[in-house]
């Protein structure tokens, strides 16, 4: 699994449209409790520029993950010197999970095309949906949970009842419980990797403070956080993906 995204290109483009959103929203007529959630119209000047700078940040993570995958394919291909087509080492699945999507949902009895906000969220579209690529359209879309690197991860299927309940969203992670800042005063990145190796887990990292960032503790129990979304129907468990090795670049 990968998990990456545009890196610092995102968040710049949140930081300066959040100002701009700002300075705007005066013209129309725009109130908020809380200047994180500066906001202009959609189809206004402003709006369409935003959008179109995000999904350029969503295009360029997904070039990202691509070239990361074609890394590893590489490593695998020459450490075991087959191609990574004959190990098998195809894409389930890639999905951008912080943003905005224009989709039809079905409210009050009535099909409208709304913006779709994700934040801490993925798609969870059901079987039978055509926005679900024909390979899987049988069994829902995939949703990619990720856990933690020291617990693992899940692999679950889209519903029809996220459909009507979460307009076809589930949740894309454990979440975390405390900051990266915290868990680096809670941990040291030395002791988490030994205490890794020696469960039979191989860690690789840039630095030590940057793998105490995403130690387990950080983070909520994947068990529950996937139980909850299982039990409630919006998310259907398929595959529990147990860690055996984690590079945290």
């Amino acid at each position: 699994m990968v998990h990456c995204g545009s890196r610092g290109f995102g968040h710049q483009i949140a930081t300066d449209y959040l100002q701009l959103f700002l300075n705007s929203m005066k013209k129309y007529g725009l109130k908020i409790l809380d200047r994180e959630l500066s906001c202009a119209p959609f189809k206004s000047p402003e709006g369409q520029d935003y959008f179109g700078a995000m999904a350029c940040a969503a295009n360029s993570a997904f070039a990202n993950r691509q070239l990361i995958t074609h890394r590893i394919r590489e490593a695998f291909s020459q450490t075991f010197g087959r191609s990574a087509e004959e190990l098998g080492m195809h894409i389930i699945y890639d999905v951008a999970h912080n943003i905005a999507k224009i989709e039809k949902h079905e409210i009050d009895g009535e099909e409208k095309e709304v913006i779709v906000h994700r934040k801490g969220a993925t798609r969870s579209f059901p079987p039978d949906s055509p926005d679900v690529t024909e390979i899987y359209r049988a069994k829902g879309q995939p949703v990619i949970v990720g856990g933690s690197m020291e617990t693992g991860s899940y692999l679950l299927a889209g519903t029809h009842k996220a459909s009507q309940m979460t307009f076809g969203s589930t949740c894309h992670g454990a979440g975390r419980v405390m900051s990266r800042m915290a868990a680096k005063r809670k941990v040291r990145g030395t002791e988490l990797r030994q205490r890794m190796t020696e469960r039979g887990m191989v860690v690789r990292a840039v630095s030590m403070s940057g793998l105490a960032e995403e130690a387990g503790l950080a983070y909520k129990n994947i068990d529950e956080v996937v139980n909850t979304v299982d039990n409630l129907g919006i998310s259907k468990k398929v595959q529990q993906l147990k860690p055996l090795g984690s590079i945290k670049g």
